[in-house]
């Protein structure tokens, strides 16, 4: 243990606001139905996330029951759907995340299905150990796995690396206000640009606690796939650990007891929470999203844990909170 549990400002199975099935389109429900094969008895809406998509456990008459996600065409999540579908058709078969069934354009929506997760829950903070462990698990199976991609994957073209730095892992050096600590912190998050810009090792890009899903025994399965890059493996390994932080955990011996983190520095690991960290100050400063009323307290929550744990390791000036630098309250 580090230090205290620091519980979410709203638990991750209720962050997002979505459509009832009954709200959507006449015609698209009877579209999906005709898919599936038999009328839906139920169906179960997930409250985790940040879009506005629908997203839910359908349960059918006869046909078995499925995970459905939708989204208009001319909304970005469509794009994130789509994109989420293609990458799931083709990861390597030991990547612990349910196969897709199938996805088409239906409707004026994108549409994918996948195999539903039997008892399917996301995972409570604080952490069950169990429960975290099963989860890095599934994250060290998920990266031997994509240490030898399949061809088709490498086809559809993931996300540079760089591209990922440029804009999102920079703000040190391009777009935060002044503090005491910017000089270094900037140094730091330039150090880990240096040493990974150029990675060609694959990453599911976006791994958070509410990215993993527990069945009913309690496997840890990874979804949401949409944000598949280029880039460190061990970056995964360390955003899921901001959960750890949360948790009292201690994030730095999970950590490096990790297989994804050999030969990473101390240095890496520091440059990393510090681009980390800007990242979180530029997103939660920003407007609120009417569609998405909690995502930016999600930002500012991760922040506070990125600063949490970047300022234990390097005892930077404790008195003050680098946080400062946003225009808002953390």
């Amino acid at each position: 243990m580090t230090g205290s549990v620091l519980p979410p400002p709203i638990p991750y199975d209720r962050t997002s606001q979505r459509p009832t099935w009954s709200a959507l389109p006449s015609s698209l429900r009877a579209a999906i139905t005709a898919r599936l094969g038999s009328p839906v008895t139920e169906a179960k809406v997930t409250g985790t996330g940040f879009t506005s998509g629908f997203a839910a456990v359908l349960t059918t008459s006869s046909s078995g029951r499925f995970f459905l996600k939708a989204a208009p065409m001319n909304e970005p999540a469509s794009e994130w759907y789509a994109r989420e579908a293609a990458f799931t058709s083709v990861l390597p078969s030991l990547v612990p995340t349910k196969p897709l069934l199938w996805s088409a354009e239906v409707e004026g929506f994108f549409v994918l299905c996948l195999e539903a997760i039997e008892g399917a829950r996301v995972p409570a903070l604080p952490w069950h150990p169990a429960e975290l462990s099963a989860a890095l698990n599934a994250l060290t199976a998920a990266s031997e796995a994509l240490s030898d991609p399949p061809p088709a994957l490498l086809a559809l073209e993931p996300t540079s690396w760089g591209s990922v730095i440029d804009g999102t892992l920079d703000n040190w050096r391009t777009g935060l206000p002044p503090h005491p600590h910017a000089s270094r912190l900037a140094e730091m998050e330039d150090h880990f640009d240096s040493h990974t810009r150029s990675l060609t090792e694959l990453m599911h890009g976006d791994l958070r606690l509410d990215n993993i899903v527990l069945d009913s025994g309690s496997k840890a399965w990874i979804c949401d796939w949409n944000f598949l890059s280029y880039g460190p493996p061990w970056f995964d390994t360390l955003s899921l650990l901001l959960s750890a932080e949360a948790s009292g955990l201690d994030p730095d011996a999970l950590f490096w007891a990790h297989p994804t983190t050999a030969g990473v520095t101390a240095e890496l690991l520091d440059g990393a929470l510090a681009a980390i960290l800007g990242y979180y100050l530029t997103a939660s400063a920003g407007p609120e999203i009417p569609t998405s009323p909690h995502v930016r307290s999600h930002q500012r929550y991760y922040g506070s844990l990125t600063w949490r744990w970047l300022k234990r390791r390097l005892d930077l000036d404790p008195g003050r909170s680098v946080l400062a630098v946003a225009p808002v309250a953390w």
